[in-house]
């Protein structure tokens, strides 16, 4: 699909990826790009048209839908890591976790659904993680979210592929943003994954890797499970020496 002259919202505008995504769209040639926050005043992104917009609330994306009526392209970016485990973490969080980064993706795909079909077709990014195939220390919470997520997105392009809809899901692993500050790790540059995705809808793929943790995990997950967490091992040595 072409970026060029196309009419895009971006959520979670304000900053990080999002803010990269709604950047680079200008860059491309979008004619319009609706920059969605639950704080408007936080968009400072010249060129961008701000919308407040909360994607666990439907009538926020309702009220969206309708003001951004002339959109082609969809990109979900919006999210939360709370950084809680499943067994004896906080369940709201849990709970505030699966709301955001499941139902308000989930949301904002019904929503814009008849948006996109009805201006003849379009493209919808979602914004995944090397988590949705993969739990990790960091909080398994997320990762179980994130992997609703990919499912999600995988339903949803066979289901709107009829109307002319390409659905992408980008997968990531860290990048240097607000949300992973206090992780030490590799982190990638969000403006290289935003290209990435951009590049992904221009050239209709189904699945953006947009980095190299995310290539050399897609590349293993056929393999048994002890292949995939190799820290089972370390467990089970303790477990046996004890």
């Amino acid at each position: 699909m072409e970026i060029q002259g196309s009419i895009a919202l971006v959520t979670g505008a304000n900053r990080g990826l999002g803010r990269q995504f709604a950047r680079q769209l200008l860059e491309r040639g979008a004619a319009k790009v609706y920059a969605g926050s639950r704080r408007i005043a936080s968009v400072d992104l010249p060129g961008v048209e701000p919308v407040q917009l909360d994607i666990t609330d439907p009538a926020s994306v309702a009220a969206v839908a309708t003001t951004a009526s002339d959109a082609t392209i969809l990109i979900n970016n919006a999210g939360i890591a709370t950084f809680e485990n499943l067994v004896d973490g906080d369940e709201d969080a849990i709970r505030r976790e699966m709301e955001t980064n499941y139902f308000g993706t989930l949301n904002m795909v019904r929503a814009f659904a008849p948006v996109l079909g009805g201006n003849g077709g379009g493209a919808i990014l979602n914004i995944l993680s090397i988590l949705s195939w993969r739990s990790a220390g960091m909080g398994h919470a997320y990762s179980a979210a994130k992997a609703a997520s990919w499912s999600l997105t995988n339903g949803a392009r066979l289901e709107l592929a009829p109307q002319g809809i390409q659905v992408t899901g980008l997968h990531v692993g860290g990048m240097d943003t607000e949300m992973l500050a206090g992780i030490e790790a590799d982190k990638s540059d969000p403006a290289d994954i935003a290209r990435a995705g951009l590049d992904g809808i221009e050239s209709g793929a189904l699945e953006v890797l947009a980095d190299r943790d995310a290539v050399q995990l897609k590349a293993v997950l056929n393999a048994d499970p002890s292949i995939v967490y190799p820290e089972l091992a370390a467990i089970t040595s303790a477990q046996t020496s004890a």
